[in-house]
């Protein structure tokens, strides 16, 4: 499983842990990534599941996205797509899941998962049901063994999986979602907009620390 240490892929992680053998995580360059990966590694730790951290510095050096370009270039405001274009990380997913196949072929599995879910899909190309199904084809004709990508989110929302995290019991103060990458979620940000009303749309309690 891709996780990044965010509320979408550790909910997942939670929900199918009895069947993930390997999860992996990206260090990219992004504002948040540090904070990202000890999420990641604090939950994969609780559940008992192997993490490989894998570095791309070459995407922070050649790519272009506000993401990976200090914390005053994040846009502050709603998590919509005029607002949030300038945090894609071209082709980002793209990439991520060509590794992750071959980390599961190398170890003889035969599915990946991806928590990409349906608020994605306006911002993020490679989010979108399109997407995931061309990449899985594209994965299955490129192994031996047919791989194939599992992501039971994409048609359902941030609100929904706050509200089926909170029935397994998560504890959402161990994941981060802020893309400026503050010791706090700055509370201001698209990112974290989204997770604020999150949890206001699912009724539950928000244990995020905001700077406001």
């Amino acid at each position: 499983m891709v996780v990044s240490g965010g509320m979408d892929s550790t909910t997942m992680l939670y929900e199918y842990a009895r069947r993930i053998a390997l999860a992996v995580t990206f260090n990219y360059g992004s504002n948040h990534n540090a904070r990202e990966i000890e999420c990641a590694r604090y939950n994969c730790d609780r559940l008992g599941i192997e993490l490989i951290v894998v570095d791309l510095p070459f995407i922070g050096q050649l790519f272009e996205s506000s993401l990976l370009s200090g914390a005053d270039a994040i846009p502050e405001g709603d998590y919509d797509d005029d607002n949030m274009r300038s945090t894609v990380v071209p082709f980002r997913n793209g990439i991520m899941l060509s590794i992750a196949a071959g980390l599961a072929e190398s170890r003889g599995l035969k599915r990946l998962m991806i928590a990409n879910h349906g608020g994605d899909h306006a911002i993020y190309p490679d989010c979108r049901p399109g997407f995931i199904e061309a990449m899985s084809r594209a994965i299955s004709e490129g192994t031996y063994e047919h791989l194939f990508i599992s992501a039971p989110y994409t048609d359902i929302t941030k609100a929904d999986i706050a509200r089926h995290g909170a029935a397994l019991g998560i504890d959402y103060s161990h994941t981060y979602s802020c893309y400026k990458g503050g010791e706090k979620h700055c509370g201001r940000c698209g990112t974290c907009t989204e997770r604020r009303q999150a949890f206001i749309d699912a009724g539950i309690p928000d244990p995020t620390q905001y700077e406001e």
